[in-house]
């Protein structure tokens, strides 16, 4: 990799760190209902909204009664999505004139979105129309990261209840108030910094209109499929600014445009870029401040975020390195791949030449690193080391960095185990934040930690041994494998991005695919809020001589070792059918 590389890589790096603490704080004061820069314009909005909702602020819910919220919202979303999307060609803002998605690929997309996963089985700018894109998917896109960051929310304040002993006997210890959360994280956080990135988006060149497609007359005529000349080109144009800028911010991913954000349309210039993949990471790192801020000690909010940069900065080191190293298969037949003014050198296959090697793998790392799923350049013609970068940083849980709020909450399952076993190793009650980490706790955070990996491998197992799964296959061997394991493990992390090698809009993938995304995105969560419940009616213990801290270099490494050892024993034996020997034939 040049230097110039490393520079930009650098500078990603050194601007998300600088950002965590102004945006986590800001945060923190939101959900802790403090005056902001923002009240005097969107408090007597959110009064509004409250009266109109029948909501009392002042009401708390216990986790339970929480999580029917949750589920009730999320469902009624995801209903919503599906019918606009049957019935979309009796719909205004329709250009194009598309028909109805069909029931099996709508049932996928409504699932998808609803669970801010944004798995796109579909061509945005032949299968939506405008309406569809603002209405079903946008509006999704707001809600579904509101939805992980107020769960995340009401978990921090299991850490920070302290019942008295009347409450603690009763099971409705209050979280928070889903409806509460749900509209300030949306109104205060998401909807201000989407407005401000779209408009800058905008300046680069990211199309936002309501026109129709455009029709251009080509310099040189070709030929289509069938041999008939074709002098114009149909280019297709949407109010995209809007939903992009939600879609990085809210670790969406979903494109406007099915090349995503290698479209240039979507993505044009290297500016455009830098500011789509700060805004993919932003929220998930800034949120680890805000809970330091929330529990009041922020030396605990930094050592998780410690973690999770450590991890990353070497599965992307990994990436660029893979990325930027010649072929061998290239090699033996004497291709030159050495970096020069007219080649970038390494693998530039499936590459934007506008954005480059480094850029490339820093968005695949990131991208796949927090749930979001966008992607910028094409993963599938990846080598297969870089290609195993992205699968791991899915397979570990979706926790480095992760989706907004999910990624984070998905971390404190780890921090439970990483404490329970500490506690076992030196023979003292394992406590984090005060509370004691008991049974109840443990098998919480076990379902969260193994539900992920049961679902991703039974679903690929299906998809290898049925003729259904395997006819979607486009690449035979080992490489094929990958396509089918990156697919499950992109569905049942919630994750979004795809190979790409695969024919998935099929009522095989579309169905399992819906059921993985669902149980990725509820059997998590539901299991996270139990936690909170658990914590909340725990009284506080004092910090003791035996109290492990959980804020030093010490427990940062153990817990990236915990997060390392847990998603090797889950995937190494797959990546090894995939990835792994798809490098050793390309050496030999």
């Amino acid at each position: 990799m040049t230097t110039f590389g490393v520079l930009q890589i650098a500078l990603y790096l050194v601007a998300l760190v600088l950002l965590v603490k102004p945006l986590g704080a800001f945060m923190a004061d939101v959900y802790e209902s403090k005056r902001t820069f923002l009240d005097p314009v969107l408090r007597p909005v959110e009064r509004v909204i409250y009266r109109a909702c029948g909501v009392s602020p002042d009401q708390e819910m216990a986790w339970k009664t929480y999580a029917v919220a949750l589920l009730v919202f999320n469902f009624l979303g995801l209903g919503v999505v599906y019918a606009i999307q049957r019935v979309q060609g009796f719909l205004p803002f329709n250009p194009a004139g598309q028909g109805a998605v069909a029931p099996d690929g709508a049932w996928n997309v409504a699932v998808s979105f609803a669970t801010n996963t944004n798995w796109q089985n579909y061509g945005g700018e032949t299968t939506l129309s405008y309406l569809a894109q603002m209405l079903a998917l946008t509006v999704q896109n707001f809600v579904s990261a509101a939805t992980g960051m107020a769960i995340l929310v009401a978990i921090v304040r299991g850490f920070t209840r302290t019942p008295s002993p009347a409450q603690r006997r009763r099971e409705g210890v209050g979280v928070g108030n889903f409806w509460i959360d749900l509209t300030r994280s949306t109104l205060y956080i998401l909807l201000p910094l989407s407005i401000a990135l779209a408009l800058v988006l905008v300046s680069q060149g990211v199309v936002q209109t309501f026109n129709p497609y455009v029709t251009a007359n080509l310099v040189q005529a070709t030929k289509d499929a069938n041999g008939n000349a074709v002098a114009q080109q149909v280019i297709a144009v949407g109010p995209a600014a809007s939903q992009i800028a939600i879609k990085q911010l809210g670790t969406n991913g979903g494109g406007f445009f099915n090349a995503n954000s290698a479209h240039p349309f979507e993505n044009p210039t290297p500016f455009s870029d830098f500011l789509e993949m700060l805004s993919i990471l932003l929220i998930p790192a800034a949120l680890c401040y805000t809970f330091g801020k929330m529990i009041g000690d922020t030396r605990q909010g930094w050592a998780i975020l410690a973690a999770m940069l450590i991890i990353f900065v070497v599965f992307l080191a990994v990436a660029v390195w893979a990325e930027s190293s010649a072929n061998p298969a290239l090699t033996k037949l004497g291709v030159d791949q050495i970096a020069s003014e007219t080649q970038g050198g390494g693998n530039m296959e499936g590459k934007e030449v506008r954005f480059g090697i480094a850029n490339s793998a820093l968005w695949a790392t990131a991208t796949t690193s927090a749930s979001n799923g966008s992607v910028n350049a094409m993963h599938d013609s990846f080598m297969p080391l870089g290609g195993l970068v992205a699968l791991v940083m899915m397979h570990l849980g979706e926790v480095v960095f992760g989706g907004v709020g999910s990624g984070l909450y998905g971390m404190f399952a780890f921090v439970i185990v990483a404490v329970f076993v500490a506690g076992l190793m030196v023979g003292r009650t394992p406590e984090y934040l005060g509370k004691k980490i008991e049974v109840y706790e443990m098998k919480m955070a076990a379902l969260v930690i193994l539900i992920m990996p049961l679902v991703v491998l039974f679903f690929t197992a299906l998809a290898v041994v049925l003729d259904a799964g395997k006819a979607s296959i486009l690449n035979p061997g080992a490489h094929g494998f990958s396509e089918i394991l990156y697919a499950f493990s992109s569905m049942g992390n919630n994750n979004g991005s795809a190979f790409a090698g695969l024919s998935v809009n099929t009522p095989f993938y579309n169905v399992l695919g819906g059921i993985a995304m669902l149980v990725a995105r509820y059997w998590l969560a539901i299991p996270m809020l139990a936690i909170a419940g658990s914590l909340a009616r725990k009284k506080q213990v004092p910090v003791s001589t035996g109290t492990l801290p959980t804020h030093t270099p010490l427990f940062i490494g153990w817990l990236v070792a915990i997060i390392l050892i847990v998603g090797a024993l889950n995937f190494f034996p797959a990546l090894s059918l995939g990835p792994i020997v798809e490098q050793l034939l390309l050496v030999k």
